[in-house]
């Protein structure tokens, strides 16, 4: 067994951890994570999974990935640069070239001139079957023009009376808008309930539905987060490795599955609202299911 091998083991012996758990935190499989305690690197895929390995275990059991692959980086093997082909110089051929620029030239030449005389004939049609301004329709000037007003009798100062006599006015008569209430509604309180418990998961149910802000805290120590979309096989939201007094939040929208690699560590919130582990040690697992907000059958 290796140097480094031996030091990933009893960190990860020293916080209760099996291969299994290493497994399904760093998505490596479990052959991998022997070759690297045993120091058998050539059964990994190729050196350039071997830092990467390293330094997903190395955080998964709360060690300092850069720093251990700087001590240990002698023992890790190094990926092999890739070759690069020189690219192959044809000659030149000058003369093809120049007669094709030429004609080039010329094309665009023609293209121009073309698209400027084609310019010129719609300009030309356009003016020649544009109306005259004689033509405009007598009719209507008639209509503009003999619009007649009966003349104000009486005071100027008087308001003008409706047809029916009442000396009504219309803009009095206008019926004023009902007045807006500025009170925005209340915010609605998210809520978690715990419906059951299948061997380490903890299921609830989370409402309203809509998109909510998962928030983690870690106090006292080291530890590894995730966060996956409805499942545990699905798409990957947030994977950390958190030191002491740092937090992380993620935004999720319908169903998702948190994975702690030290629950003890770790505080919990939905959009504020803290999930109760009871101090739990160990690893804990937990599915957040959206509800329509009705009570679960007990």
């Amino acid at each position: 067994m290796s140097d480094l091998g031996a030091l990933l083991r009893k960190a990860r012996e020293q916080r209760g951890l099996s291969l299994d758990d290493i497994q399904e935190l760093t998505k490596i499989r479990k052959r991998y994570l022997e070759a690297i305690e045993e120091g058998n690197y050539k059964v990994l895929p190729g050196s350039f999974y071997v830092r990467a390995f390293v330094k997903n275990y190395s955080e998964s059991v709360g060690l300092d990935a850069e720093e251990v692959l700087r001590l240990y980086q002698k023992e890790i093997p190094s990926p092999v640069p890739e070759q690069v082909a020189e690219p192959v110089q044809r000659p030149r051929r000058t003369q093809s070239r120049s007669s094709s620029d030429a004609w080039s030239r010329w094309g665009f030449r023609a293209l121009m001139w073309s698209f400027l005389l084609l310019i010129v004939v719609i300009v030309y049609v356009y003016a020649i079957n544009r109306p005259g301004g004689s033509n405009v329709d007598s009719a209507n000037q008639t209509k503009m023009t003999d619009q007649t007003q009966a003349p104000q009798t009486g005071n100027g100062d008087t308001p003008p009376t409706s047809s029916n006599g009442t000396g009504s006015n219309q803009e009095t008569d206008k019926v004023a808008p009902a007045p807006v209430d500025p009170t925005p509604p209340a915010a609605v309180q998210t809520t978690l309930t715990l419906e059951r418990t299948s061997g380490r998961t903890d299921y609830y149910k989370v409402s309203p539905t809509g998109t909510h802000k998962i928030e983690f805290k870690v106090t006292g120590g080291n530890s590894w987060v995730g966060v996956n979309q409805n499942s545990s096989r699905g798409k990957i939201l947030l994977s950390q490795t958190l030191k002491d007094n740092e937090t992380a939040t993620v935004d999720v929208e319908g169903a998702v599955y948190i994975n702690i690699a030290h629950a003890n560590l770790v505080e919990v919130t939905v959009d504020g609202v803290l999930i109760d582990d009871g101090n739990k040690i160990g690893t804990r697992k937990m599915q957040l299911e959206p509800s329509d907000g009705s009570q679960p059958n007990t």
